[in-house]
């Protein structure tokens, strides 16, 4: 099977998402967005810091195992932004390839 240039680009961005999070990076993982105003007042964060890939996963409060909220397990594959046949986020302000058992705090079924 071919690698495409596409491939060849998530992988990698993946995997420097992988290392910043393995590295220590401390996100904003509480409190959760629960409501709408939450939700776009941290989409509002987001767009502020443009493709600062650190400081979107900070934001976000990524972290590279899933996250339990209000008795739900939040992670990325099972978010209605989740992309599965790619293993992407497609929410236009993360919009980035994830691991499936990785959480955010913009999750959403």
């Amino acid at each position: 099977m071919a690698v495409t240039l596409e491939t060849t680009s998530d992988d990698q961005r993946r995997e420097d998402i992988r290392s910043l999070l393995a590295s220590g990076l401390e996100t904003e993982v509480f409190p959760r967005a629960d409501t709408h105003e939450e939700v776009q007042a941290i989409i509002a964060r987001l767009r502020e810091v443009g493709s600062d890939l650190k400081a979107k996963l900070a934001i976000a409060g990524f972290t590279g195992h899933t996250i339990e909220h209000g008795g739900i397990e939040q992670p990325c594959e099972t978010c209605m932004y989740y992309l599965v046949h790619r293993r992407y986020c497609e929410l236009p302000e993360l919009d980035c390839p994830v691991e499936p058992e990785w959480s955010c705090r913009l999750w959403r079924i």
